[in-house]
């Protein structure tokens, strides 16, 4: 009987033994290795409207996905996948065990040649001055049009729905945008918007006289600060809520089509900062350009838009005479859009002894010394040049002259300036 029970309880530790044992065989036998997943680095993007295209290698998942979107890799592991412009993106591979590998990758863009002309809202609205632009792109002088959406006087041009444009009266619907937009993509140009961001007399006035002084620059007494654009001029850069009214026009036009935001204006007014109090402000209004350039820039890609900065053409030596400082403020955009008018220089500027009458040796050098100022930030220089008489009479040699300088310092685009919306087509070589 004690024989039988002895026998009968090694049989028991030996099936316990065994099923330990095929149960640590199996748990050893459990699939803990992840898919081995390496991602090309994706093509730089034409538009932050197209959608980023990353290919590479999972092996061994059965599924990569970014976000909601997921492919099946092939036999190989080879895999495509396309999704919404991000400024980056998380790439997971998943294997039928749910083990997982993951990559983030740094999407890129790359900015078209932009060969532009500026066009005033009542000018795009005049048939003759418009069809003179349209001209120049039909004879393959221009492929980029710069129209504006809100102009030196704050008079946004289109019906804008922006909830205060339309409070402080802002909005003259002076041209009908969507239709603006689609004949000029139809005929293969780009539209970059320009938005005159911190000049802004309607919505300044309307601030200070409807209980909101700390929207508008003030004077050490507290009025307006009163200069030669006029005695309410100025909106608050730090103000958070002035800086929302232009991001808001902003991604409302990158929304409707616009294939560009340039921000004019985008810095203090000119004059000594002792005589100015901007209510708010934390930092110095060097910090606060900046700062609003940041804030604007995932918006409005995200909305479809490349961003930009018109610049003053001192702002590379001078940064704190209008609160441009180039380096920090190219970090938040595709390109600084330096103002390099020769007219506007003074003798002896970058060596050239009479700027006005040397419009390709000013261009030229001054060029070469925002080149250095952008080294390194991300963003490309793209000029304004001018199409204007000021002092010395212009015309296509003259503008000639500039677009070459412009050339030959290694950049194609350029954005020519006549406020009167009439360019001297001659001087710009067909493309």
């Amino acid at each position: 009987m004690i024989a039988a029970v002895a026998v009968l309880a090694l049989v028991v530790v030996a099936l316990l033994a065994g099923f330990a044992l095929s149960r640590s065989a199996g748990l050893a036998a459990a699939d803990t290795v992840a898919p081995t997943l390496q991602v090309t680095p994706p093509d730089p993007v034409r538009s932050y409207r197209a959608p980023v295209v990353l290919r590479g290698n999972a092996i061994d998942a059965v599924r990569v996905s970014i976000g909601e979107e997921s492919v099946t890799p092939g036999p190989d592991g080879a895999f495509e996948i396309s999704v919404p412009w991000a400024p980056a993106v998380e790439v997971v591979a998943a294997d039928a065990a749910g083990n997982q590998s993951s990559s983030t990758v740094v999407t890129a863009r790359t900015l078209p040649r932009m060969r532009a002309v500026h066009v005033t809202a009542h000018a795009w609205s005049h048939e003759g001055l418009r069809e003179a632009v349209l001209d120049l792109a039909r004879e393959g002088r221009i492929d980029t049009v710069q129209l504006d959406i809100k102009d030196e006087d704050g008079v946004v041009g289109y019906d804008s729905q922006v909830a205060l444009a339309r409070e402080s009266g802002a909005v003259a619907s002076i041209y009908d945008a969507p239709a603006a937009l689609r004949q000029l993509h139809d005929l293969g140009l780009q539209v970059v918007g320009r938005i005159v961001a911190f000049r802004d007399p309607t919505v300044a006035a309307w601030a200070w006289h409807n209980g909101r002084p700390d929207w508008v620059v003030q004077n050490p007494s507290g009025q307006p600060y009163s200069s030669h654009y006029g005695p309410i001029a100025f909106t608050n850069v730090a103000h958070p809520d002035v800086r929302r009214y232009n991001i808001d026009l902003a991604v409302e036009a990158a929304q409707l089509g616009f294939d560009g935001i340039m921000y004019d204006y985008v810095r203090r007014p000119d004059g000594s900062l002792t005589s100015m109090h901007f209510a708010g402000l934390t930092g110095t209004p060097t910090d606060a350009v900046a700062g609003f350039l940041a804030e604007s820039r995932y918006p409005v890609h995200l909305a479809g838009a490349h961003l930009s900065a018109a610049v003053y053409g001192i702002a590379s030596t001078r940064p704190d005479e209008i609160a441009q400082d180039i380096p920090r403020m190219a970090r938040n955009v595709d390109f600084v859009a330096p103002m390099l008018y020769p007219s506007h220089w003074n003798s002896g500027e970058y060596g050239v002894a009479n700027p006005n009458a040397q419009p390709y040796d000013i261009i030229l050098r001054s060029l070469q010394d925002f080149q250095k100022s952008t080294t390194g930030t991300g963003a490309t220089v793209i000029p304004w040049l001018q199409d204007f008489s000021l002092g010395v009479t212009y015309g296509d040699a003259e503008l000639r002259a500039q677009i070459d300088a412009t050339r030959d310092a290694g950049i194609d685009s350029f954005f020519l300036w006549n406020a009167a919306t009439r360019y001297h087509s001659g001087g710009i070589h067909p493309a």
